[in-house]
């Protein structure tokens, strides 16, 4: 079931820290036992607390907050049934995977 939280500030006056991501990850910990991610942008204005509760590729690379091409940044929860034929789809695209995992 995994389990996402986070911050987002729309102005100069606050930051996101670590400690406050960890707390709200802290939180859920019963919807992802086996893996925490925490991502906070060079900003400081968004910050993604990530619980993984590993079923599809359970090795590190399914690790979230996931980053993509260094502008990108993802956490997911839910499911994409055909994420295999979306996957060689893209791929035909050129976009690398790092991961087996749906996300």
């Amino acid at each position: 079931m995994c389990g996402i939280a986070g911050k987002a500030y729309f102005n100069k006056k606050h930051e996101v820290h670590p400690k406050e991501l960890k707390l709200m990850s802290n939180a859920i910990i019963h919807r992802g036992p086996d893996d925490e991610g925490i991502y906070i942008s060079k900003n400081r204005r968004v910050g993604f607390a990530s619980r993984r509760l590993a079923i599809i590729d359970l090795s590190q690379k399914g690790h979230q907050p996931m980053e993509y091409g260094g502008r990108y940044v993802i956490t997911f929860n839910g499911e994409i049934y055909n994420f295999k034929e979306e996957k060689a789809k893209l791929i035909r695209q050129g976009y690398k995977f790092n991961s087996q995992t749906d996300t």
